[in-house]
C-alpha cells in the first residue's frame, strides 16, 4: 500500500466497520483532494496536550503511544493545534513546529484535523 493512500483506504475502512465521526461524504472530499505524503515519519497519531508531560516548562516525554505508526508528520501537527484555542500559541507553538522543521498550512489543517482525523 502507498504512504499517499493507507491512512485514506484505513479510514475507510474505519467508516465500514467502527463506529467514527466521519461520514461517506466525506471521505469521498477527502479521496478527491488526496494530499500526497512525501515523506513517512514516525507519529504519535494522537498528539494532544493531554499527551505531553512537561516540566520546568520543558516537555519531558510524550505518553500513549497506542497510536503510534509511520504516516505523515501533518497529522501530528494539525491535532496539536486542534484543540483549545489559546492553550498552545506563542512559544510552545514556536518551539514544535521547529521541532518538526516545518508549519503546517490552513488547509493541510483542515483536511487533516477536521478531516481524515473524523475516521480514528
Amino acid at each position: 500500500m502507498d504512504p499517499p493512500n493507507a491512512m485514506l483506504q484505513e479510514a475507510e475502512y474505519n467508516l465500514i466497520h467502527y463506529k467514527v465521526d466521519g461520514n461517506q461524504q466525506l471521505l469521498k472530499q477527502l479521496q478527491k483532494q488526496n494530499m500526497i505524503c512525501k515523506q513517512e515519519v514516525l507519529i504519535h497519531g494522537d498528539y494532544t496536550i493531554d499527551n505531553v508531560l512537561v516540566h520546568d516548562g520543558r516537555i519531558t516525554a510524550v505518553i500513549d503511544w497506542s497510536g503510534g505508526t509511520w504516516g505523515d508528520a501533518r497529522y501530528d501537527m494539525a491535532l496539536a493545534l486542534r484543540f483549545e484555542d489559546g492553550i498552545f500559541t506563542g512559544k510552545e507553538r514556536a518551539c514544535f513546529f521547529k521541532g518538526y522543521g516545518k508549519g503546517i498550512s490552513q488547509h493541510e489543517f483542515c483536511y487533516f484535523a477536521e478531516g481524515l482525523y473524523e475516521f480514528f
